[in-house]
């Protein structure tokens, strides 16, 4: 069966959020932090961009969050926005609650992490570096 993983681009913030995200999740990055400047055809690019993430990627559980930065030197730009979540499902409240208070730190919380109508305990925040995340945890998932 295919699987999806989600992708995250910054604007030269690559690295240092996935080494926060490493802080809250724990594991080890699969393979090296590749940069921009490894790359064929980036000779012209400002020292700055050539440091840039080109790819990283960070297991957790059975997934892979990967991530890289936008390259201005290319005709890049980002554009952050609410229409990308990245949903997370804890095997338990309490992991909950760590992943939550952990990614949310210096964020923005749009919903607190609470028991909702529809069953679930669940919250949602964008985290400082403008990722939008979900946290939900039902414990018939973790069956």
């Amino acid at each position: 069966m295919a699987k999806l993983n989600p992708y995250l681009n910054f604007d030269g913030k690559a690295e240092e959020a996935f080494h926060f995200y490493r802080s809250v999740f724990g594991g080890e990055f699969v393979g090296e932090i590749h940069k921009m400047g490894n790359a064929p055809g980036t000779e012209n690019l400002s020292d700055e961009e050539k440091n840039r993430v080109m790819h990283i990627a960070l297991p957790i559980g059975n997934d892979l969050l990967m991530g890289s930065d936008i390259v201005p030197g290319f005709g890049q730009t980002l554009n952050i926005g609410n229409n990308n979540y990245v949903s997370v499902f804890p095997e338990s409240r309490e992991e909950a609650e760590l992943f939550f208070k952990g990614l949310s730190e210096g964020g923005n919380i749009e919903m607190p992490l609470e028991d909702q109508f529809w069953g679930d305990y669940f919250g949602s925040f964008q985290d400082k570096y403008g990722i939008y995340w979900m946290i939900n945890y039902n414990e018939e998932y973790t069956k």
